[in-house]
């Protein structure tokens, strides 16, 4: 009875485990459902979708440390998944919303584009991604949230891609971006500027990507929060 019972456990935890994969796969899905959207011309949706995709991001790796996926579910490289998802979300599916006329004139977004996929994929691959204390070493190509920051504030299109532009520029150069979750240093306030950002995000998708004034004011704080730490991290030791 005592092995039977240790048994079920154990085939209960590795089916946990690999349901943790499960998830994080299902991130890609709703990349598939932004993409959609994005040739449907309603980015408000595409943006919902990517939304929940970024929930999925953020509880997939905490639920995989908590049952033990590298030792339980060994068929699947998580981190490598985590990566070909991100890559969906955070990459592919924003820079094909750049395309769009009401995001960008042509030629800007499809250069923007271009920038945007090539320059990613490299630092996808790049080994020295993060910082012993969970830092991200250069921007770490969220561009999911850049383009819903020129989705929201709608720069025009020449003034979009040279901000795009820098923003690539700083995946290669050595500054760093706070992980908001797992950086420790600041970790409660990093927290709620989060939520601000996140309640400013959704008052922004309630609208119809049209923000109000308190909207673009909490996001515009949010954006200079997250960049100001990286630069005062710059200045400071590592802990």
């Amino acid at each position: 009875m005592g092995d039977s019972g240790g048994e079920e456990e154990d085939n209960g935890s590795r089916a946990l485990a690999y349901g943790v994969h499960v998830l994080t796969a299902l991130g890609a899905a709703l990349g598939f459902l932004a993409l959609q959207a994005v040739f449907a011309g309603n980015l408000t949706v595409a943006f919902v979708w990517l939304g929940v995709a970024l929930v999925v991001d953020a509880v997939d790796g905490p639920l995989a440390r908590r049952f033990a996926v590298k030792s339980r579910a060994k068929r699947y490289d998580g981190a490598l998944l985590d990566l070909v998802v991100d890559f969906v979300t955070y990459v592919f599916v924003p820079a094909a919303m750049l395309l769009r006329p009401e995001v960008m004139a042509a030629p800007y977004g499809v250069i923007a584009g271009l920038a945007v996929t090539l320059a990613s994929a490299l630092y996808f691959a790049d080994t020295g991604i993060k910082t012993d204390d969970w830092w991200f070493r250069g921007f770490p190509a969220v561009w999911n949230i850049v383009v819903f920051y020129v989705v929201a504030f709608a720069p025009p299109s020449w003034l979009a891609l040279a901000l795009i532009l820098v923003a690539t520029a700083l995946m290669f150069l050595p500054v760093v971006f706070v992980h908001p979750v797992r950086v420790r240093r600041w970790r409660w306030l990093t927290l709620a500027m989060l939520a601000l950002w996140a309640i400013a995000a959704a008052a922004t998708l309630w609208r119809g990507m049209v923000p109000d004034a308190w909207s673009k004011a909490g996001l515009a704080l949010a954006a200079c929060y997250f960049v100001g730490l990286g630069l005062a991290r710059a200045r400071m030791p590592a802990r």
